[in-house]
Parts: structure tokens; sequence; C-alpha cells
């Protein structure tokens, strides 16, 4: 694959008292390698003691905190890295490539994910949308932000309340709302605010990409998409492309193929019921269009 790197080259010396106790009290609530979901709404925990290859994956709308370690994204060709100096944007869901570069068992890749709350996010862009935010054309719907110290104030915040359950009930949701704050007003917080500006680009393609990931295993008129986004076919298929580097189709294939391989893997399922499942009519197109994606056919594990 050819990409071009867009990580902004930072060395990182030494940690902060503050990053120094995310990475404790992540390490300290992640004994095995995974996802870990926990008790506050939304929040869930990461470990690896291993750098992956690059590999398709299906990314939900999120926020990825990295207290150790470092992973990328990538997408249209460049590399969108996180690590404890970036943290990861997501506000569509979005396939893309991805690997975790940097971890080991002395020193393990350590992240924290927050599930994106579009109608918390609406409530705080309430009273700060510019007066032609909603005409601005749509950039790609994941990047990579500088981490700053009020972010990494509040996300140790909310990761040391996981100890005291009795308090998280009241102050998690508060600590949730800062950091969506904080999202929205720091480093290319206008991308995310795109999202729920009303009638904007950003959000008329989300209403197409909705709607394919509700119906993704059925056939979808191009008409219908840009109906539902109210475009024409012409700028869907524009902002379509500028928001997730890929064509409608495109999109909608991608996502029944990380279904199909949910279907084997997870379920057993054999190869060609996965494929009717995820509504592929030709069996050897789809194992042609697996293999083209995962670099293996179709089989259980």
């Amino acid at each position: 694959m050819n990409v071009v790197s867009i990580k902004r080259e930072v060395k990182i010396n030494s940690m902060s008292p503050q990053q120094s106790e995310l990475v404790q009290r992540l390490d300290a609530h992640t004994k095995q390698d995974g996802l870990q979901i926990t008790a506050i709404n939304g929040v869930e925990l990461l470990r690896a003691e291993l750098p992956t290859r690059l590999l398709p994956a299906v990314y939900q709308p999120c926020l990825c905190f990295v207290a150790q370690g470092s992973k990328r994204a990538v997408l249209d060709g460049s590399f969108y890295t996180y690590d404890p100096l970036h943290y990861l944007v997501v506000s569509m869901t979005m396939p893309v490539y991805a690997e975790i570069i940097d971890a080991s068992a002395v020193k393990p890749y350590l992240a924290l994910r927050i599930k994106i709350d579009t109608v918390e996010l609406a409530s705080l862009m309430s009273n700060r949308v510019s007066a032609n935010a909603s005409q601005q054309a749509g950039n790609h719907a994941l990047y990579s932000a500088a981490m700053q110290p009020p972010m990494l104030d509040v996300i140790l915040r909310l990761v040391r309340l996981l100890d005291t359950p009795q308090d998280s009930a009241v102050l998690a949701p508060l600590a949730l709302r800062e950091i969506y704050y904080r999202a929205l007003t720091g480093d290319l917080g206008e991308r995310l605010q795109q999202l729920i500006v009303a009638d904007s680009y950003a959000q008329r393609v989300g209403r197409a990409i909705e709607l394919l990931r509700n119906q993704y295993h059925l056939p979808i008129r191009m008409q219908t998409l840009a109906d539902v986004a109210h475009m024409s076919l012409s700028s869907l298929h524009h902002h379509f492309k500028s928001i997730t580097a890929m064509s409608p189709l495109q999109y909608q294939k991608q996502l029944r193929l990380h279904e199909a391989k949910r279907l084997i893997l997870n379920d057993g399922m054999d190869a060609a019921n996965a494929a009717h499942r995820v509504g592929y009519v030709s069996p050897s197109q789809f194992s042609r269009d697996y293999k083209r994606l995962f670099g293996a056919s179709p089989k259980r594990n």
C-alpha cells in the first residue's frame, strides 16, 4: 500500500506525573490483551502486548486516547497516528486499515475509547455554530488531534472514577461532557462540529451512512441514498468520498465483508451462507472480494 504519512514527528522523552498515573491505572484495569468494557457507559479500555500488522477494520464513532504505545489508522493513503501526544477522532462509522505499531510485554499499548454521543455534542454546540458552518465541505470523518493538558486532566479524572463506582454515576457524565467539549473546541475540533451542524454536508452524508449501516445487506439505489441525504447524485458522490474516502458502493461492500468475516470466524458460519446473509448473490464474487480485502480466502478459524 502506497501511503503518505501525515504524522507529526515528536519524541516522547519523559512522561508527566499525569501521564504516568494514567498508564498505571489503565495497566491495573487491563490484565490481559483485548477490549474491556467498563462500568461507565460508553467507555472501553484496550490493551495489547504485541504490535500488529496492517489489517482492515471498521471504526465506530469514538474518541480514542492512548496512555502508552501507539497505533495508526490508514485512510485514503494517509497515516493517522495516535499516541500519548495525539488522540483519534472518528465521527462516523469508517472502514479503515489499522495497526498497533508500538507495544511490548514491558510497555503494552494502553488506550481508552469513548463512544461519541451526538446528542451530547449537539447540546454543547447549540451556541457555538458559526454563521457559515453548514456550508463548509466535509473533511475525512477521521483525524488525529493534538492532546492538550486540559484534555489529559479530564481523561485522568474519568479513569480515576473506575476505582470509585459510588461516585461514577454522578461524576462520569460530567467528565464525559467535558471531554466532548474539549474535543469540539480543541485541535481540528471544527471537523467534529460539522457532524452536528444542521444541514451540513457531514450531517447529510451521515444520514446516507446510517441507511447503509442499517441496510448493508440489501441492494440500495443511489437515488434512494441521495434522497435521504437531500443531495443530487453528483453532490452525494462528491461529499461522500470527501468524508469517507470511498464511494457509497465501496463503503457498503466493506461493511458486507466485515460482517461476513464476523459470521465466519465468530459464529462458525460457512462462506456460502455468510455471503448470502450479507447480500452477495455470487459466491465466487464474494470469495474474490473477501480475499482482496483480507488477504485470504473465507474460511473458519
